[in-house]
């Protein structure tokens, strides 16, 4: 009986004229009477001293509580839009002669309107524009043209950069971004309102919110928008219907409607503040020539909690680890810290989905000369160095998973070796890699297998090579790697398999243990001898912790503990486990975007490795290298991303 009371109160809504009294139930707050000096604005922003911004014929002007006016900038111009500043707010506004948007700092304490640079016009003219701040609250510009092209533009940072461009409806006159869910939401006005994914990192998302009919039951199109706590306020079309929507568990739900007007007609517009409690403040005109008029709106914002927290420097720093047996359920409230790329690769010479995996080469006397090879799906391996610059590309066919061994031992010669699945023929590459870096091919052993995809490789206690390779289907073949007469050869060890696609695997040297990724269903463990064959155990299924599909994986072995290292592409993060039984998780990361260095995050991360060896610099206690699946900052073919291993252990407590 009390949740059905709740899920009603949740449903409903109560629309009330200022200074009316509030329903049962309501909060007891009331919409004060607007300030008359609003009359002629035709587009309104709160402020959260209780004062105004109103964006009119003659500029953008300041107002306090009262109506009376603090400042001007003298501008014409539309789409207002607002977030918090160190010194007040942050307003930005396009201006109509150039369609260039124009940033302003609005200080709240001494009553002053700072403009800062404007950005440069883009290719288009500006239809809608709206503001977003990021989980690293950093902000970020949407722009919005009639024809739906679309720019993403990074604000914070000495300069304006471009990080993306989207493809939206057309003719998308209204547009606000939700920053706790990272949704963009797009009001096209002869059709509906839309939700995107405002996050540039992942590939893009797009939800239906309400459709005019005969697709939904909105009222003709969509027209002015703006944001509740939780949810969003929708006029439509005319500006004569107030729409209502909560979001929960991801997805957008009608939470009810109000006849506002007989008619309305174009120029609608809309204004929230939040008053505390259940209520908020709802301030709108149904159309150009109408008045503005406040109602209290009676919302219960609920408890939602971030899934990503803000860190607002390089790295989240948490005061302990959020250590989670695997054998137990893990706390969804666990945090992803976040932590920044410290540099990035040249991106891919191909476009799509191309680059797949790295390994990482240690000089064998100077750590700054060391190298990153990684695969490219649709051309070869190629070679970097720990500034990102390619050194080298070897065009050697349809390259996917990579690993490296160094100083093996075949019958008295020492080699620096790397192995790669290539899927042209389904076989395994072997390539010697010399003193300077340089990788040569040195064998091509063939496979069973029809669609090889992962490997990895595995140096047993005693010298010699081995390989573990699978296929899509789930089996996975053993291979030791020997050398005769100055040839390569591989021979056949043993065969298993898994229920479902594999693909990233990594084999402990020290320990004698194999991890295997089944992208589905989570890692397992099994001892890496073909000797000492035994059942695969699972250790970290795909759950809380864990999203598929489980990709990358590598191990770091550091001073006090070793570390499992896992690509949870489902979610765009990264899970850090102890190496050893039990398998305690650490904590989860994701790499966010460096805007000082002009590197944008990772995300979809196919394959990394890592490195505890002292590469120097920043990278003193070794590094991380990930796949990115979207390269943004802007758009381009994929490359690398380098992350300091100290960056992560600060983020996660680790010894």
């Amino acid at each position: 009986m009390i949740q059905s009371a709740i899920g009603a109160f949740l449903a409903s809504i109560a629309l009330l004229p200022a200074q009316a009294t509030p329903v049962a139930g309501a909060s007891n707050h009331v919409a004060p009477l607007l300030p008359a000096a609003l009359s002629g604005a035709a587009e309104l922003a709160a402020l959260p001293d209780g004062g105004w911004l109103a964006l009119d014929k003659n500029g953008l002007r300041l107002l306090d509580a009262s109506g009376a006016q603090r400042a001007q900038f003298p501008i014409r111009a539309r789409q207002l839009d607002t977030r918090s500043h160190a010194e007040g707010v942050l307003a930005v506004v396009v201006d109509s002669n150039t369609e260039r948007a124009q940033p302003l700092v609005v200080n709240l304490e001494r009553g002053t309107l700072k403009a800062l640079p404007a950005l440069s016009a883009p290719s288009f003219d500006v239809e809608a524009s709206c503001l977003y701040r990021d989980a690293q609250r950093i902000d970020h510009l949407f722009l919005i043209g009639k024809d739906g092209q679309s720019e993403q533009w990074l604000l914070s940072g000495a300069q304006y950069r471009p990080v993306r461009k989207l493809a939206l409806p057309p003719h998308v006159k209204h547009c606000r971004v939700d920053d706790v869910s990272n949704t963009l939401l797009a009001a096209e006005s002869d059709f509906g309102l839309w939700a995107y994914r405002a996050d540039a990192e992942g590939a893009g998302q797009r939800q239906a919110v309400a459709l005019r009919a005969p697709y939904g039951k909105l009222a003709g199109g969509a027209g002015a928008l703006s944001l509740l706590p939780g949810g969003a306020a929708l006029l439509d079309k005319d500006g004569a219907k107030l729409y209502l929507f909560r979001q929960r568990d991801g997805q957008w739900q009608a939470a009810g409607s109000q006849q506002l007007a007989v008619k309305g007609g174009k120029g609608n517009a809309l204004a929230v503040r939040a008053d505390g409690g259940n209520a908020v403040s709802l301030t709108y005109k149904t159309a150009e020539s109408s008045p503005w008029q406040a109602r209290t709106l009676a919302w219960l914002t609920g408890d939602a909690s971030l899934a990503v927290a803000n860190t607002g420097g390089k790295v989240k720093h948490r005061n302990a680890p959020h250590a989670v047996a695997t054998g137990a359920a893990v706390d969804a409230a666990i945090p992803f810290a976040i932590v920044e790329p410290r540099t990035q690769t040249d991106p891919m010479e191909r476009q799509g989905d191309a680059a797949d995996d790295p390994a990482i080469w240690l000089h064998p006397t100077n750590p700054a000369a060391s190298r990153v090879f990684g695969t490219n799906k649709k051309q070869g391996l190629l070679a970097y160095d720990l500034q990102g610059k390619q050194t080298q590309l070897l065009e050697s066919g349809r390259l996917n998973n990579v690993d490296i061994r160094q100083n093996v031992l075949f019958v008295g010669e020492r080699f620096d070796l790397a192995a790669a699945t290539r899927r042209d023929d389904n076989t395994l590459m072997l390539f010697a890699i010399d003193a300077k870096g340089d990788a040569a091919e040195a064998a091509v052993f063939p496979t069973t297998l029809e669609k090889i995809y992962g490997m990895c490789l595995y140096q047993p206690p005693g010298g010699a090579l081995e390989a573990f390779v699978n296929d899509k289907d789930g089996r996975y073949q053993h291979y030791r790697i020997e050398r005769s007469e100055g040839r390569f050869r591989a021979a056949l060890l043993r065969s298993f398999v898994v229920a479902s696609q594999p693909e990233g695997c990594v084999a402990d040297d020290r320990s004698g243990r194999l991890f295997i990724g089944e992208e589905k269903l989570g890692v397992w463990s099994t001892a890496a001898s073909a000797a000492k064959a035994e059942p695969l155990r699972m250790i970290l299924p795909v759950g809380m912790a864990l999203k598929a599909d489980v990709e990358g994986m590598a191990l770091y072995h550091g001073k006090k503990a070793s570390y499992l290292v896992v690509s949870s592409q489902g979610d765009n993060s990264y899970v850090v486990l102890d190496a050893a039984a039990p398998h305690v998780v650490r904590g989860r990361f994701r790499i966010g975007m460096n805007v000082a260095a002009g590197v944008d995050g990772a995300s979809e991360t196919d394959g990394l490795d890592v490195t505890s060896a002292n590469l120097g610099g920043p990278y003193a206690q070794g590094m991380l290298v990930v796949q990115d699946g979207y390269k943004r900052l802007p758009d381009g073919p994929q490359n690398f991303k380098y992350v300091a291993w100290d960056d992560i252990a600060r983020a996660l407590n680790l010894p």
